[in-house]
Order: structure tokens, then sequence, then C-alpha cells
């Protein structure tokens, strides 16, 4: 953790799912302020029909799902932009229809991410941590 999990109403090539990743890894790192190492990014295409936003008065539609896993401490207008340029991002790559592409976030303590390359569990999020060694982020 952090973590972005993606389901897609789709199927696309890894390379693409790749372009993918590598963009949320740069927008996160730069709307969360960490270095992109923390975060992980898993691509589900479940293919046509796989992800539905459901109505109450029409039958449902072809929608998208972003799960955000982060530390918590990110104020809601910082959220509420990675969830925006998120959103962005999969509109542009894969023709989706903003309105529905849904973002969730699940917040956490630090000690609740285990990253073997920091040795160890995270620290809670304090700042913008780009510029520090990640050596120093173990708890």
């Amino acid at each position: 953790m952090p973590s972005i999990q993606i389901d897609l109403p789709l199927t696309a090539s890894s390379a693409t799912k790749q372009r993918l990743a590598q963009r949320f890894g740069e927008i996160y790192g730069e709307i969360m302020q960490v270095g992109k190492d923390l975060l992980t990014v898993s691509v589900h295409d479940v293919g046509e029909g796989g992800v539905w936003r459901c109505h109450e008065n029409s039958p449902p539609t072809p929608s998208a799902l972003i799960m955000c896993d982060i530390r918590s401490g990110r104020p809601v207008e910082t959220r509420a932009r990675l969830a925006q340029s998120l959103i962005d991002v999969c509109t542009e790559m894969f023709d989706l229809n903003a309105l529905w592409v849904k973002v969730e976030f699940t917040q956490h303590s630090g000690d609740e991410m285990y990253h073997p390359h920091l040795a160890g569990f995270n620290t809670d999020w304090t700042g913008d941590e780009r510029a520090e060694d990640s050596s120093t982020r173990t708890a």
C-alpha cells in the first residue's frame, strides 16, 4: 500500500496496462507527495459487460471502478484532485464516459502497509515525502 486497483469493462494489452500503471504512478506521486516506489497498480480488464453501474429507473450502465488504498491524512481536496486525475486518464486512454468511472478511497495507518523494500512497515503520512530517502520511511 498504497495501491490502486481498477476494474475496466474492456480488455487491454499488457503494454496498455503498463502505460496505465505508469500514468497512475506519475499522477499519484505528484498529487499525493510520495515516491512512486510505494505504489502498486492492479489492472483488472474484466471485458465487455464486466463492470456495471446500477440506476433506479433504467438498466445498468457499463462502468469502471477505481479503488485507492492509501495512508490516511490527505485533505479531501487532495483526494478529489487524485480521483479526477485518474478518471481523466481512463477517459483519455479507454474512451470511457467519465460520469460512470467511480473512485473509492480506503484510508489506513502506515503500520497496515508492509513493504519488504522498506524493511518493514511504512510510517504514517506526514507531508511531502518525495525528497526523503526510501530507507528512512520504515516504522
